[in-house]
Parts: structure tokens; sequence; C-alpha cells
């Protein structure tokens, strides 16, 4: 049996990115500020500040990922704190912390969030109609495991 969880209109969206994507992740929010600007923005470590000094607005800071970072976000996710996970991932370079990416993009899917993890991907999400008002998303029921 699946339940629903409601998105807001107003999102809450988790912004990471690898020391290789950090300016990519940058340069996409800053072509989004005036998007990113109307929700709530949490970002792991270096990453927060650093969108928070390019773009002048608000971002809860978490711990740098390898230290706990993406333990928090996914901790968000599962508490139903998270709407959209932006993780701007290296893919070419293996990080010493490979299995809290991988258990951090586990929780988005189980949860159902909204997830992007290249420009394109949050671009179009971005620019979806369904971002700027309430959404109600399936939640699929687990407990079978």
């Amino acid at each position: 049996m699946e339940k629903a969880r409601a998105l807001p209109a107003v999102k809450r969206i988790a912004l990471v990115a690898h020391n290789n994507k950090k300016e990519a992740l940058l340069e996409w929010a800053e072509a989004n500020k005036e998007f990113l600007s109307k929700h709530e923005l949490v970002a792991t470590g270096s990453t927060g500040e650093l969108i928070e000094k390019k773009l002048k607005v608000p971002v809860t800071r978490l711990l740098s990922g390898p230290l706990g970072g993406d333990q928090q976000i996914g901790s968000l996710i599962a508490e139903g704190k998270l709407d959209f996970l932006v993780f701007f991932w290296d893919p070419m370079e293996a990080q010493a912390h490979d299995s809290d990416v991988k258990a951090l993009l586990r929780l988005a899917v189980a949860w159902n969030i909204l997830v992007a993890d290249n420009r394109t991907t949050a671009d179009f999400i971005v620019s979806s109609s369904q971002m700027q008002k309430k959404y109600e998303i399936q939640l699929e029921d687990f407990s079978k495991y």
C-alpha cells in the first residue's frame, strides 16, 4: 500500500557538489537565482558557503559531505524535510565517501523526491510548472523488505 506526501509550493532544496563540480553548480545556481530565491536552500559544507556568497540568499549549511553532510541530507530526506536534491557529482573520480553518496541517492529514490545530478536535468526540473505549486508524491511501501 502506498502513502502520499505533499511537496509544498515552496520547495526545500538541497544543493550538493563534489569538488570538481562546484563551479558547475555555482554557474547553474546563478543562472537560476530568481527561482532558487523563492525556495528554502540547504547545502553541504563549502558548497553552501559558496552559494550563499554568490547568490546573496540564505542557505542552511550542514557539514562537509565526507564529514557527515551527505548523511545529514539523507536524514532530512527520510524525515520528509527535503523535496529536491541537486547533486552535481563527479562521475570520473572515485570519492572517499562513495558509500555515503550511494546511500544518499538511494534515500532520494526510496522517498520519491526530485533528483538532478546534472545541469540538464536540473534545468528541466526547475522549468516545470509543477515546481511552483503544491504537488502530491506517492511513497512506495517498503515494509515488506
